[in-house]
């Protein structure tokens, strides 16, 4: 299967969105820093109540709990805006998908992923998302479906990625 594509800044944010999803931290992180906003607010309404109620420690804390929350949410954004800097940076790319595993050519790069690397992946409604092993890291890489030739295509190589790896 062959697929040419340019960078996309909607398909990068989905292709980390979904990377964060499938590990096992992201998902702790994320609810941790809402924990922490719910628990400032929470002590922001104890340090209102008499007998000396401290207003501005009570903005205080409601403040540094949207700013974890602000952090949290913006992880995906930032980390998607940097990656399509770099992958953009590269003009169209090339991405052959074959039994053997999957080559990324573009102007200045050219990339050799064997499945034994990517052993799991995830389809969205754009893209399908191939990750590394959990205990290897957080790598992935993304097949835009708009790359592809032909919407059979697309069916074609969900069959080459379920005989070589697993869904996520």
């Amino acid at each position: 299967m062959e697929l040419a594509y340019s960078a996309d800044f909607g398909e990068v944010h989905e292709a980390v969105r979904a990377r964060l999803r499938a590990t096992r931290w992201w998902p702790l992180l994320r609810w941790s820093a809402y924990g922490a906003c719910v628990l400032t607010v929470l002590v922001s309404v104890l340090a209102l109540l008499p007998p000396a109620p401290e207003p501005g420690t009570a903005v205080l804390l409601v403040a540094l709990g949207a700013v974890a929350v602000t952090c949290a949410e913006l992880v995906p954004w930032a980390t998607a805006r940097s990656l399509y800097r770099l992958i953009g940076a590269q003009g169209e790319a090339r991405a052959v998908v074959d039994e053997d595993g999957g080559r990324w050519t573009s102007r200045d790069t050219e990339t050799t992923i064997r499945w034994a690397l990517l052993p799991r992946y995830v389809e969205t409604p754009r893209l399908f998302v191939l990750f590394t092993d959990r205990t290897s890291g957080t790598g992935f890489a993304y097949l835009p479906k708009r790359g592809l030739a032909d919407a059979a295509d697309a069916d074609r190589l969900r069959a080459l990625l379920d005989r070589h790896a697993a869904r996520a």
